[in-house]
């Protein structure tokens, strides 16, 4: 994952010196331009060709399957040119990853916390685009497949009810909170049903802010951070206008809930990112990924509860 994005057609390159983040998969990360860093130095290829790059940026890079996963935080090069592949990772970094590539296998191997990780490359994939590369050397040849997929950012077809139903109101005269119901219960359980959840309407939360969240005294979360890792203020992002009025919205929804508060001078400092969504809207995220290199990961393989529970 590049970003919190899932992206395919990498190329594994250790013969170049740089990693290289293609104009097309850069656009669809949906980074504002401004945030990349200027590039003098040009990129010059095999056969001397030049390339002048558009600029640098910073990205968060997640390779292998969870458990067994490593990230590191890249510096690419964005370039405007054709090409069937998101992106190239070059010597940095797979030094970063502290990868072992082999490329009879499609196989890359690395040390992650929990063993050794792996990726795997998709053999029908990198025919693909080499055929597409060597054909017309790749000119103006960019294939029509989607680059980038985004996390949980599918709609997934909601379930429709077998039969009909209809919809009572939880409460006598507030016809915006109502349930709905099979319309083929019997008139008894019907009843039993009705007046079951009337009496017991205070479990349900019709917004954020009527969540009434756990009491400290129940359970408390804290975070493991390791104190030898100094903390890390992160330089602010600018966003577009739209995206400022998304993330006002937000945090104005997220304060009113009591889920977050107001801070001053704090030793962490993390920017949002915006994605988004395919109806239009934006979703926030926050970038975790320096804190999350501050907290230890948990050696243990199974789940705390399972262990506990073994315990005399």
């Amino acid at each position: 994952m590049v970003e919190l994005f899932t992206m395919k057609r990498i190329l594994i390159d250790s013969g170049s010196s740089a990693d290289i983040l293609y104009k097309h998969a850069f656009d669809q990360l949906r980074i504002p331009v401004d945030q990349l860093k200027p590039v003098k130095t040009p990129l010059v290829g095999f056969a001397g060709e030049m390339v002048h790059p558009l600029g640098s940026i910073d990205l968060s890079v997640v390779a292998g399957i969870a458990p067994r996963q490593t990230q590191v935080q890249m510096t690419f090069l964005v370039v405007d040119t054709p090409s069937p592949y998101n992106t190239i990772i070059g010597r940095p970094g797979l030094n970063l990853m502290e990868a072992i590539v082999s490329t009879r296998h499609l196989l890359m191997k690395f040390p992650t916390r929990f063993g050794v990780g792996e990726c795997r490359g998709d053999q029908q994939a990198a025919r693909q685009c080499y055929k597409t590369v060597v054909r017309d050397h790749g000119k103006d040849k960019v294939l029509p497949i989607a680059n980038v997929e985004l996390r949980g950012d599918v709609e997934h077809e909601r379930p429709q009810p077998v039969e009909d139903v209809v919809h009572v109101p939880l409460e006598e005269g507030n016809s915006e909170r109502v349930f709905q119901m099979g319309s083929q219960l019997g008139e008894v359980e019907k009843g039993e049903l009705i007046t079951f959840l009337q009496n017991n309407r205070d479990v349900f939360a019709w917004s954020a802010e009527e969540v009434p969240g756990i009491s400290p005294d129940v359970t408390v979360h804290r975070l493991s951070v390791d104190p030898a890792r100094p903390p890390t203020r992160q330089k602010k992002r600018n966003f577009a206008p739209e995206q400022q009025q998304a993330i006002a919205d937000d945090v104005s929804k997220l304060m009113q809930a009591g889920f977050i508060r107001e801070m001053h001078y704090s030793d962490w400092l993390a920017n949002p990112v915006l994605v988004k969504k395919v109806n239009g809207k934006w979703r926030m995220c926050i970038d975790f990924s320096d804190i999350n290199k501050a907290c230890p990961k948990d050696h243990l393989r199974r789940s705390i509860c399972t262990v506990c529970q073994k315990k005399p």
